[in-house]
């Protein structure tokens, strides 16, 4: 039960439409379930959004559907804003027999549902890959963004083969506050964008390429010798880790603005 939530239930005590008993049950039954709620399979952290500013994120690989379906469940009835990665079809509807809000993004492999209390973060973040075949990866960070209430502009196949192709964006690129840069291949993308601007760049290598590419290594070494300041590196594939991470420094800026 967040803070909206118990609000509402005073008002609900305070003009008669809730008894007292009433509201007592529904405060125990939300008590129950904090910190943690532990479902024999899982222990549902009902606490991470006070801790870390969003709720717990269900990494959907290597579970099954039903699993998924019930934490799934439980983080929405707890009011909190559903978002599982790595999620496919099946989960998906196991999911949406018990939140019926729910939705699936495909590429993305994202099953998201919104909160009681809607979710928004200050600034822009942009999200750049370098090619179509990068574009799961950064729609992953690009949803995942906007389930925590970003907002997001999408800026697609702007690799170093065609650099004019960036160039060409390079005053939308400037105006955000935070840029997600997803790049396969040997990884050069992040490094030309860190030397275009003055904010922070989250590098995403993907495992997109060649043999020589080792399925992302070659990217992933290539953004962590990058000459450019200013440049993070997450891991191969990684667009919710970046998200996170453009998430925190989004969310500072709303600190700042309020002192």
């Amino acid at each position: 039960m967040d803070a909206a939530q118990l609000t509402q239930l005073l008002e609900e005590v305070q003009s008669g439409s809730r008894s007292a008993e009433a509201a007592h049950e529904a405060i125990t039954n939300a008590l129950r379930a904090q910190p943690f709620e532990d479902l024999g399979f899982a222990r549902v952290d009902h606490h991470r959004a006070r801790r870390q500013g969003f709720p717990e994120v269900i990494y959907g690989a290597g579970k099954t559907p039903e699993q998924v379906a019930q934490i799934s469940a439980r983080i929405h009835e707890n009011g909190s804003t559903l978002l599982a990665t790595r999620a496919d079809f099946a989960m998906f509807e196991a999911v949406q027999k018990l939140v019926p809000e729910a939705q699936y993004h495909e590429m993305a492999r994202l099953i998201t549902a919104p909160g009681a209390t809607p979710l928004q973060l200050p600034g822009v973040a942009g999200v750049l890959c370098a090619g179509t075949s990068d574009l799961p990866v950064a729609e992953e960070a690009a949803v995942s963004l906007e389930t925590m209430g970003a907002k997001v502009v999408r800026i697609s196949d702007v690799g170093v083969a065609g650099l004019h192709r960036l160039l060409a964006c390079v005053e939308t690129i400037r105006g955000c506050d935070v840029l997600i840069v997803c790049a396969g291949m040997e990884g050069a993308l992040p490094s030309v964008v860190g030397g275009l601007v003055e904010i922070p760049v989250i590098a995403v290598p993907t495992s997109v390429g060649y043999g020589a590419s080792f399925g992302g290594l070659a990217a992933l070494l290539g953004m962590l010798n990058t000459c450019a300041s200013g440049v993070a590196v997450v891991n191969i594939d990684n667009g919710f880790g970046a998200a996170a991470f453009a998430a925190t420094i989004l969310r500072k800026l709303a600190t700042d603005e309020h002192g």
